[in-house]
């Protein structure tokens, strides 16, 4: 299967940014923490803020990347329309990829987020109930 993460899947304005921040709910994980909210126009999209506070820009890069990298394997199972932005929190700045996708995929499990089909975390996705190619 492959896991696509469009542009038309991320929050780009920051108006978007602002409205999450500034009315949504709070989630925290062991490494991540998240906001979101019902989206406006529907569609699941996703944001990433890792604050100037995390380290140089080499590193606040680096955790965008590996956020970005766990809601791209993420996305095909969440449900349809919501806004969500994450960040890391300070264990996650020094974690790996793995570990940061399988504490955001606990933590949207935790809260719902996750249509019913999900074959629960697997970074290798060699479970049997993973999602054939159209």
């Amino acid at each position: 299967m492959k896991f696509l993460f469009p542009r038309s899947s991320r929050l780009r304005r920051g108006w978007e940014y602002d409205l999450v921040f500034r009315t949504g709910n709070r989630l925290k994980g062991q490494l991540v923490r998240l906001l979101f909210l019902e989206a406006p126009d529907g569609r699941t999209r996703v944001g990433f803020a890792v604050g100037k506070r995390w380290g140089k820009s080499h590193e606040r890069n680096r955790g965008r990347r590996i956020l970005k990298e766990g809601f791209r394997r993420l996305m095909p199972w969440m449900k349809e329309g919501m806004w969500v932005v994450a960040s890391l929190r300070s264990g996650g700045m020094t974690a790996g990829a793995v570990e940061v996708y399988y504490d955001l995929a606990r933590t949207l499990a935790s809260r719902g987020m996750m249509v019913g089909e999900w074959p629960g975390s697997d970074w290798d996705c060699t479970g049997a109930g993973r999602k054939e190619e159209p």
